[in-house]
Order: structure tokens, then sequence, then C-alpha cells
């Protein structure tokens, strides 16, 4: 589908230079002289390399349909993580680097991922925003220490660090972000 070059959004997927980019950021500049133009951050999602491009709104861009399919994910073999169709039952592997070490980390086993492809080819993973975790390791709690913004340092399950309120000790369960592995709740 071509969408001019000011009505590209974050988020959008693109192709642009015979690859997919997707639209970080943009902004829309309009200069004193000349035509007005969209400045926009893309990322390739095929390396990660990063690009700058000014969109003028009379260019034409081809915007991306990804087709995004439920996933269960299986397990961690090292360096491969296996994931299962949730309708057709096919396993796919993905490797660690793909969905990120950091992001890998939240993963559990039978949690339900959404995984992008676009023509068949596994291009993005979506992991689901909290999940629900064990604190391994913090300090104790110290009575009459409720000071409203002191968060004390916690090791998590997943060996992820992050910060948690004081009243929260070891072994408690607790909601975390899976974007920045900050505390949301305690669980139920």
């Amino acid at each position: 589908m071509k969408i001019n070059g000011n009505e590209i959004k974050p988020g959008n997927v693109l192709m642009h230079q015979d690859t997919l980019w997707v639209a970080v950021k943009t902004e829309h500049v309009k200069p004193g002289k000349g035509g007005a133009f969209a400045q926009v951050e893309l990322k390739n999602l095929l390396d990660g390399r990063k690009l700058n491009e000014r969109f003028r709104a009379a260019d034409k861009v081809e915007r991306v349909r990804l087709e995004q399919k439920d996933h269960t994910f299986l397990f961690d073999s090292g360096e491969m993580l296996t994931f299962m169709d949730a309708e057709t039952y096919e396993q796919i592997e993905l490797a660690k680097d793909f969905v990120g070490e950091d992001r890998a980390a939240y993963l559990q086993e039978g949690m339900t991922v959404v995984v992008e492809f676009h023509e068949e080819r596994p291009i993005g993973i979506s992991l689901p925003q909290h999940v629900t975790l064990e604190v391994a390791e913090t300090e104790p709690v110290v009575k009459g220490q409720t000071a409203a913004n002191s968060y004390k340092p916690a090791i998590l399950s997943n060996g992820v660090r992050s910060s948690v309120p004081p009243f929260v000790g070891m072994g408690e369960k607790i909601i975390v972000a899976t974007e920045d592995g900050s505390y949301v709740r305690r669980a139920d």
C-alpha cells in the first residue's frame, strides 16, 4: 500500500531502498523557504542499522503490512528459542540475539507472544506488557523505612535486576513491565 511521505507515523513498517524499515520517530518540518517535509528516523528490521530520511508530501512510500501470529514459547536451548504457532502447531526457532538477550529473560514456558512475519520470514516479536516473577534476592524489610519514593534493589527469579518498594520481601511474586524491568505491583 503506497502512502504519502507526510503520512508516516512511528511504528509504520516501510519498504525503502529495497529493504524493510520501521519508523522510530517522525518530525514534521515547515521551513520558511521551500515545501514542508517529514524528517523520519528509520531502523532496519533485518540488521538494526539506523537512517535519517526526509520525505516530502509528494513522495510515495510503500507501507508494508506484517502478518502477526500468536506463538507459544516452548523452551530455551542455549542460543535458540523455540516457539509454536498457536493455530498450526508448527514450531519455529529464533536466535536469542533476534529476540534480544534482555527481552529473552522475560520469556516463560507457555507464554503467548506475537511474532511478526513478512513473506513467511519472522522479523519481529512482541512480548506481553507485564510478567509475574518471584523476588529471588532483596534486602530485608526494615521497620519504619516507608518513605514514599525509596526503592531497594532486587534480583528476580529470571536473573534481572529491578527496584522494588521497601515492603516487598524475598519469595514474593510481583508484576514487572517487560519493556524496562520496572516494578508494577504485587501479584495477586
